[in-house]
């Protein structure tokens, strides 16, 4: 009879079945998950060794990376070329906006795996010290860097992360992580040669048809020069001549190519000689002035560069001789010189005149001080002069003066006596019976008394005025306001003959054709 259990022990196999069937749960999780990292990874490994394009590869390694680890973040760091920091390329999620930002060695998640170069965990991104102090981060929680190790040298870093605080990368991760990462790095070795091995395809192919074009730029340019060129190989042999060398020589390329060209005159073949040396010898010749036949015998004037060409292993294969004919610049030179002869003798002549007109004009200007020195002499004696004369001037000035006013006196005495003398007796004489031509002769002896002792008659006497004696006589008589008839019967003249004078008198003292009074003008000027 079978002994049965007890509750305890019930519950005791009870609790193991449940451990071990948690124990076969989670075993039976490790197997899928392991089923799929390995079924992954060999998806990995077919399409990443596939791919060739390393943008295309990386966006597919990041994908795949995020799916092995039930993520939607992650990103991919690589090393920059300088071999100093990290570049991230490639992101998704969180990091999708963060391309382009670089970390140095031991900074942030990315420059701590490089500077470990092993993967690392951190359980909490947002307290962890090392971390990259932005913002756009404070919602990481778990994250985890692969290394992507090539030869022990850290080419890339990969990141990956989660923001729900109850996901977590274990061990498992992290394994599988590592071994997608060298199978990643393969891939992108593999591209980095296909890139590497294109970029220089493309190059080679630049720089052959770079060769091409700048070969056939050469030839143009030999081609078209309008001056001589000639190439010799290391015996002098002529391997190319361009057009301009045969029309200026006249020898076609038949007769030049594979020979040694013999145009040097035999005066010039020793400095010719010495050209080469120099040539050899490492020296560059330019422009060096020498002399060529032509086929016809003529000797050309030419002006020659030449320089050594070398082969790819940097020894000289031959040289290129450039030549220009500067016979007719030789021929200008000689009628310059010629002609600056002739001028040279023409300014000879020129400044011997010049001399010569400066020895006359030295002897003009010699003359003309000493003529300046005798005019300033005699400026000084006339201004002596001057001044004796401004003396002898203020001295007839003075006299002038006395004389006036002695005249004045003289006057004053004379209408004194007049007044006191002569005008009582003549009044009582008019008082006297007397008939009318007497009266009339009485008053004009009067008037010509008081004229004479008045500015009138001195006025009309001067020198300004030219009055004879008559018109002073027949003036005096207007003033005292007789007319024409009463002045020609007390002159006994025609009343024709006055108005004939009066006519001078208004035309010498400027009153001719005016409307003016000749009694008035005349009593104005007493």
């Amino acid at each position: 009879m079978s002994s049965q259990l007890s509750y305890a022990d019930l519950a005791q196999q009870i609790e193991a079945l449940n451990l071990e069937f948690k124990r076969l749960k989670a075993a039976e999780g490790v197997f899928h998950r392991q089923n799929e990292s390995l079924k992954a990874l060999h998806e990995t490994s077919l399409s990443l060794i596939e791919s060739l394009d390393k943008e295309e590869l990386l966006e597919n390694i990041l994908e795949r990376a995020a799916s092995l680890s039930d993520t939607a973040h992650g990103y991919i760091y690589l090393l920059e070329h300088e071999k100093k920091r990290m570049c991230m390329k490639m992101g998704m999620g969180l990091f999708r906006g963060q391309l382009g930002r670089t970390v140095l060695v031991g900074e942030g998640m990315g420059g701590r795996v490089w500077q470990a170069e092993s993967p690392l965990v951190v359980e909490d991104y947002r307290t962890w010290p090392h971390r990259i102090p932005d913002k756009v981060f404070d919602t990481l929680r778990s994250i985890v860097g692969i290394p992507l190790k090539s030869e022990q040298i850290v080419l890339g870093v990969i990141g990956l992360a989660h923001v729900e605080g109850q996901k977590r990368f274990d061990r498992e991760d992290i394994a599988t992580l590592e071994r997608f990462a060298a199978l990643a790095t393969i891939a992108l070795e593999k591209a980095q040669l296909y890139a590497d091995a294109r970029h220089e395809l493309a190059e080679r192919k630049r720089t052959e048809t770079f060769l091409r074009e700048s070969e056939n730029r050469y030839r143009t340019f030999l081609e078209s020069s309008p001056d001589p060129i000639v190439v010799y190989d290391m015996q002098g042999i002529a391997t190319y001549v361009n057009p301009a060398f045969e029309k200026t020589f006249k020898l076609s390329r038949t007769e030049l190519l594979g020979k040694q060209i013999d145009f040097v005159p035999p005066e010039n073949v020793q400095e010719t000689r010495d050209a080469i040396q120099r040539m050899l010898s490492g020296q560059k010749i330019h422009l060096f002035e020498t002399r060529r036949f032509t086929k016809d015998g003529a000797i050309l004037d030419v002006q020659l560069s030449s320089t050594l060409y070398q082969g790819d292993d940097g020894q000289p294969l031959g040289n290129i001789v450039t030549l220009r004919d500067i016979s007719a610049q030789k021929q200008a030179e000689k009628e310059l010189t010629i002609y600056r002869n002739h001028l040279e003798e023409l300014v000879r002549e020129r400044t011997s005149e010049l001399e010569q007109t400066n020895i006359q004009l030295e002897q003009e200007i010699e003359d003309r001080k000493r003529a300046e020195r005798a005019l300033r002499k005699r400026e000084e004696e006339l201004q002596a002069q001057s001044d004796h004369l401004e003396e002898v001037n203020t001295a007839l000035r003075v006299l002038l003066k006395q004389r006036e006013d002695d005249k004045k006196e003289l006057g004053n005495v004379v209408l004194k006596n007049v007044q006191e003398l002569v005008n009582p007796y003549l009044h009582r004489f008019l008082n006297g019976n007397l008939n009318t031509q007497q009266k009339a002769l009485a008053r004009i002896l009067e008037t010509n008394l008081n004229n004479i002792v008045s500015p009138f008659i001195d006025k009309l006497t001067s020198g300004l005025t030219h009055l004879t004696p008559a018109e002073v006589r027949i003036a005096s008589l207007v003033k005292e306001g007789m007319t024409n008839k009463e002045i020609a019967e007390i002159l006994l003249l025609s009343k024709n003959t006055i108005l004939f004078h009066r006519y001078n008198i208004r035309k010498k003292l400027g009153i001719k054709n005016k409307k003016i009074n000749l009694r008035s003008h005349l009593q104005a000027m007493d």
